[in-house]
């Protein structure tokens, strides 16, 4: 039986998971995704690779947990802001945009955008398996109000709007994640970028 190293079983499990990501993003430093196997993640960890199928059953299971759980906390702030309906569309992207791009600095975060990690991204489908999904649909509920309040015009199709925007906040984010330090000036663009492609 594993030892457990924390006081409780489900501290033990978070220290699993957080060992799990550092080691997939020091993999993903050295070699491509696809080259990656749960043996190599499971060795970097320190696991066992029998205790690493009690987390995950394969590569796809586990890459798709970890995104949740590195997610779970924007996809929280990014829902608040998005309910903030006193305050005008425009403002709550802004803080959207942010939201986002600082995210992209956690270690955990950081992962979809490591330079290996392409084929990761790919695994994370369309669709409510992905757990991006609901930030998308926040920000999509945001570009109706401000079409709705009038902020924001030429919008025939929301949905498409937004995958559009996407590719800008992504490539922003992947910038941030390898230089943190151009965050500022980052965001200050990506939120010209989004405003000017909404506002009249």
């Amino acid at each position: 039986m594993p030892r457990i190293r924390a006081a409780t079983i489900e501290e033990h499990h978070e220290m699993v998971w957080a060992d799990l990501t550092t080691a997939l993003r020091h993999l993903l430093l050295e070699r491509d995704y696809d080259s990656i196997t749960l043996g190599h993640i499971a060795a970097r960890a320190g696991l066992a690779r029998n205790t690493l199928y009690n987390y995950a059953k394969d590569k796809r299971a586990l890459v798709l947990e970890l995104a949740r759980r590195a997610s779970r906390p924007l996809a929280a702030r990014v829902a608040a802001i998005a309910e903030t309906s006193s305050e005008p569309a425009a403002t709550r992207l802004r803080e959207i945009v942010d939201v986002v791009l600082t995210a992209s600095t956690n270690h955990d975060m950081a992962l979809m955008f490591l330079p290996n990690a392409a084929s990761l991204v790919a695994e994370l489908q369309s669709g409510p398996a992905n757990p991006f999904t609901a930030v998308v649909a926040e920000v999509e509920k945001v570009v109706r109000d401000g079409v709705t309040s009038g902020e924001f015009g030429g919008v025939e199709d929301v949905g498409l709007v937004v995958e559009l925007l996407s590719g800008a906040i992504t490539a922003g984010a992947t910038r941030v994640s390898r230089d943190p330090s151009t965050l500022a000036a980052t965001a200050r663009a990506a939120q010209h970028i989004v405003l000017a492609s909404l506002t009249r």
